[in-house]
């Protein structure tokens, strides 16, 4: 019977550092956007920082300067799944907030202070709550994303029923 091999994220990373091509606009960024996937917590620890910066040959600086200057990279481990809410003014005003609420209440995560982070991690790692200033796609408010797909004029019943069906798949 053949065995399968899963590759560790340390061998992944290293692959996907050995594509790296320098001088080319944006391949630092596509480094770290692969990085982050493949790593089973979705985020770039500071060991993984320190292995592309020594890698590529580059300030530890640097590479931390792009990570925390662009909102997608996640410099904490991240939840299973993830939620993100959007609050630009007309989600706020159609009810993002509620459902922001909602979703933190569901996820046991007692207290989220928007004003100093935007992404939260449930103590249980199922789903981490993020939000966003717009999707840019006001007509449909209020707008969020479940595990990359966008789901829109999003009311707290049907954010409930789809909340419940992850964790009812997640007990399987």
């Amino acid at each position: 019977m053949p065995t399968t091999t899963i590759a560790s994220p340390t061998d992944e990373l290293s692959k996907i550092i050995q594509n790296y091509e320098e001088n080319k606009p944006g391949s630092l960024l596509k480094l770290l956007e692969q990085a982050q996937e493949v790593d089973p917590r979705h985020y770039l620890s500071e060991k993984t920082l320190r292995t592309v910066a020594q890698a590529l040959g580059v300030p530890l600086t640097q590479v931390y300067s792009v990570v925390t200057f662009y909102s997608f990279f996640n410099l904490k481990p991240q939840g299973i799944h993830s939620i993100v809410v959007c609050r630009g003014t007309a989600c706020h005003t159609r009810g993002s907030l509620a459902l922001l609420n909602e979703a933190l209440n569901r996820m046991d995560i007692p207290s989220f202070k928007e004003e100093e982070e935007n992404s939260v991690t449930s103590i249980d790692g199922f789903a981490s709550i993020r939000t966003v200033a717009c999707f840019g796609q006001c007509a449909l408010a209020p707008v969020i994303q479940i595990d990359g797909v966008v789901k829109s004029r999003m009311t707290i019943g049907k954010l409930v029923s789809l909340l419940e069906k992850m964790k009812k798949e997640a007990s399987r």
